[in-house]
């Protein structure tokens, strides 16, 4: 699959006449525990011609393939900047996964700055919203879709590791998993883990009793933490200078 993703990828650069500053992998095979039946969460940065900047109507600034469990989706780097001045915790996600496809010099210089962006209130509160919903959705029944446990317990855990370290969290679930949860649920989750690794995505489980009341805890305290943060703050950066820079590099001869 990686060698099609590759040619995939090598295909958009031309067919739209891009060029992809980075690709990495998104979802569960990033966070650790996808099933063998998983989609292929593929999303990427690039970059179009300067000519196309300067057209009175120009293209899209997202570019989306499906393809079987091969789900592709790229943002154009103004759309990548706009939403880093609101701290936006997807492309530190992306930033950080731990399976990356392409990786143009470009991005080494810049992915440092990106870090730099971080903003700790952003991320909670879409960590947050995250684990409201599917918890809302999902997790009341007396049987719940095994990976939407998962799907509330990391962004609280992720929230938890903001809230105490101030730093976009890790990606890999076990790592998150391993310093944030408690002792005496280690175990509950080590096995969730092994059942959605071992299981399609369509997967039932009985109701957790423990880890139910552990979500209801933790959505409760982080509401609150969160509301004595007060309002969310966004980046203060030059998005004009920054994408010229990287546009007049990206295509230098």
């Amino acid at each position: 699959m990686e060698k099609h993703i590759l040619q995939t990828l090598c295909r958009m650069e031309e067919e739209e006449n891009i060029r992809i500053l980075y690709a990495a992998e998104s979802g569960s095979r990033a966070w650790g525990f996808a099933s063998a039946d998983s989609d292929y969460d593929v999303r990427f940065i690039y970059l179009r011609q300067e000519t196309d900047y300067l057209k009175i109507t120009r293209p899209r600034d997202v570019i989306e393939v499906q393809d079987g469990l091969l789900d592709i989706c790229g943002w154009d780097l103004t759309k990548t900047l706009h939403l880093l001045k609101k701290s936006n915790p997807s492309l530190f996600e992306w930033a950080m996964s731990p399976v990356v496809y392409m990786v143009h010099p470009l991005w080494e210089s810049f992915r440092p700055f990106l870090m730099e962006q971080f903003l700790s209130s952003c991320a909670m509160r879409h960590y947050l919203s995250m684990a409201n919903g599917n918890y809302r959705e999902w997790l009341r029944g007396d049987t719940v879709l095994l990976k939407k446990y998962l799907y509330v317990l990391r962004p609280i855990l992720a929230c938890k590791w903001v809230q105490t370290y101030r730093t976009a969290p890790p990606m890999l679930f076990e790592t998150l998993a391993q310093a944030m949860l408690e002792s005496e649920l280690q175990e509950d989750v080590r096995i969730l883990l092994e059942k959605k690794r071992n299981c399609c995505e369509a997967g039932y489980v009985p109701k957790n009793e423990k880890l139910n009341a552990y979500i209801e805890k933790n959505l409760l305290s982080l509401q609150t933490f969160l509301r004595q943060e007060g309002d969310t703050a966004t980046s203060d950066f030059d998005a004009d200078a920054v994408f010229l820079r990287l546009l007049r590099q990206a295509w230098a001869a």
